[in-house]
């Protein structure tokens, strides 16, 4: 079963490798230096998503000790109100001693679930905040790409002084785009890693958002790959 989980280190890895390619092929561009940063991220979230997995004992333990107290609660409850032959059984104390033994009993069991969602809350709330920060980051990536037009490359024309400085080639041009479509798609990935072990559904809720935005980007960014291609009559090169 090698290939039903995503490998947190197979991640580490191509993004590495990825940032290689692009400081072998740009070596003065800035997406190189966004190209690290995603490395320097990614680590760090692998070891968050390595936290995440972890249970938090002490909860736990509180959470058990809370049940416990409550069966317990629940054989003294039932060994008090037995009718008692010996002795003389009152309705009255019967029912003030329920009431005093199920109010116990609804704040054990209430105090047990709290614990529980406070260890779930924690998590979720690291999570959410992780991945803010690749939402951020591929906002990045696409400032990135935003001058890089695939038509002035192919047809040259006069610029204006605010016009940004075009020097790619458009197999350079090219080679650029899909540089940063793929690391659009790897903060996928690693956005991924953080459900793969923790279905909790507000953060699959926000995995999914972060697909979205990663995948509607780089449609973007595919579309002017394409134009590229259908102007220069060639298949990008990889």
């Amino acid at each position: 079963m090698k290939y039903h989980a995503l490998d947190p280190q197979r991640v580490l890895s191509t993004i590495d490798t990825l940032c290689g390619r692009i400081r072998e092929r740009f070596p003065t561009a800035n997406l190189g230096q966004v190209a690290e940063e995603l490395r320097e991220i990614a680590k760090s979230h692998t070891t968050r998503v390595a936290r995440i997995r972890e249970p938090n004992w002490l909860l736990r333990c509180v959470s058990m000790s809370l049940i416990l107290a409550g069966i317990a609660t629940i054989v003294v409850l039932f060994a008090t109100v037995r009718p008692r032959v010996d002795a003389e059984w009152r309705l009255s104390e019967t029912v003030q001693t329920l009431d005093s033994g199920l109010s116990m009993l609804f704040f054990l069991g209430a105090g047990a679930v709290f614990a529980l969602s406070l260890d779930l809350r924690s998590k979720r709330r690291r999570c959410l905040q992780a991945l803010h920060e690749l939402r951020a980051m591929a906002h990045i990536v696409d400032m990135h790409q935003l001058t890089k037009d695939p038509e002035r490359v192919l047809h040259d024309g006069p610029d204006t002084p605010s016009s940004p400085v075009r020097t790619l080639t458009p197999f350079e041009l090219a080679r650029y785009l899909d540089y940063c479509s793929e690391m659009l798609s790897l903060m996928g990935k690693v956005a991924a890693l953080y459900v793969q072990d923790f279905p909790d559904s507000e953060a699959v809720a926000a995995v999914d958002d972060i697909e979205d935005l990663t995948t509607g980007l780089s449609r973007k960014i595919w579309q002017k790959i394409m134009i590229l291609d259908r102007q220069q009559g060639t298949q990008p090169t990889s």
